[in-house]
């Protein structure tokens, strides 16, 4: 009979540039790491090889890789640079170029990732929501409905959901048994509709996070989203998360507690974006644990979660759930 130590596992879902932000601060703690990314942008480089190859869309699940890498600078940075004035190359990142050229060899989108995990020396795995290409669609409140997920912010209309097609998606197995075993699944940070919920709305996803007994910690955002989260409040976050979700799944909510400079509240007045009212007493209707902390970190005039303190805070959660790392008995041979 021998032991290992298992750390605990913890199931991250999102995309965009919040998912990454999280990651390279939690990948220094030791906890065991599954990154679930969306694969629905159809923008840019990302949407352009999903339109040309008919693969899911590299770009999210490029920029966690990176997040999550342990290697030279210089090779993360060669991972994501990007090419300009290049005709056919233009735009394009080598990071997408590579997963895309992976998958062609392998066949298959997961294990391409999972070979790129393999040379960037990734910490964790990263698994995307679907193994297919997938577009998002909103249904807005008058009904109309936009497709494509760089359109859904510039409808100007309030959404009222989100939906993949095609109508039938199955997403990785591995995906789910991550989900299924996770000792903690965190939602977020990320943008709700364009970047959170696009994996949310995987049926499968939805039913093994509603299933789950994990503790379910959403990290809601600092700063409101023109075409996306309007005015909304952190409990409006939370209520669109249950009504895609099917469910009251989340039982935690970080949110900041920290004032956003005059300056710079003026400055996304102007994007007609503003800081994201924590109404604590309706989170608390919700039933949820509320977690107020100093979590934002300024970099180049925009507001950011700090990789730092979200990710100890995200630890000493992790202690306090009693999800520490612990012995495992096994077998020998």
């Amino acid at each position: 009979m021998t032991s290992k130590l298992r750390q605990p596992r913890v199931a991250i879902i999102g995309g965009g540039t919040g998912l990454p932000v999280l990651l390279r601060g939690l990948k220094n703690y030791p906890v065991d790491i599954t990154a679930i990314v969306t694969v629905a942008d159809d923008g840019g480089s990302s949407g352009r090889l999903r339109d040309e190859l008919d693969i899911p869309a590299p770009g999210d699940i490029r920029n966690v890789l990176a997040a999550l890498s342990e290697v030279e600078p210089l090779v993360e940075q060669m991972f994501q640079h990007r090419f300009d004035n290049a005709d056919h190359l233009s735009g394009h990142a080598l990071g997408n170029l590579i997963l895309a050229a992976m998958t062609s060899i392998t066949g298959d989108f997961v294990h391409a990732i999972q070979e790129m995990s393999k040379v960037l020396n990734v910490k964790g795995q990263v698994l995307p929501s679907a193994n297919q290409s997938v577009v998002l669609h909103a249904e807005l409140e008058d009904g109309e409905i936009v497709t494509g997920e760089s359109k859904i912010p510039y409808s100007g209309k309030r959404i009222k959901r989100v939906f993949l097609s095609p109508e039938h998606i199955e997403p990785p197995k591995e995906t789910l048994e991550a989900i299924r075993n996770a000792d903690m699944i965190l939602m977020g940070p990320g943008s709700l509709y364009t970047s959170i919920l696009p994996n949310l709305v995987v049926p499968s996803i939805a039913e093994e996070i509603a299933n789950s007994k994990a503790s379910k910690v959403y990290i809601c955002n600092l700063m409101t989203q023109a075409g996306e989260t309007l005015n909304y409040t952190a409990s409006d976050h939370l209520k669109v998360l249950n009504e895609h979700l099917g469910s009251r799944c989340v039982d935690t909510i970080l949110v900041n507690n920290e004032e956003i400079p005059p300056h710079l509240k003026l400055k996304y007045k102007e994007e007609y974006a503003q800081p994201v009212i924590f109404d604590i007493k309706r989170l608390e209707k919700l039933g949820v644990k509320v977690i107020k902390e100093n979590i934002v970190s300024i970099h180049n005039n925009r507001v950011r979660h700090d990789t730092v303190a979200v990710a100890s805070i995200i630890y000493s959660l992790i202690n306090k759930n009693g999800l520490h790392v612990t012995r495992v008995n096994g077998l020998n041979g």
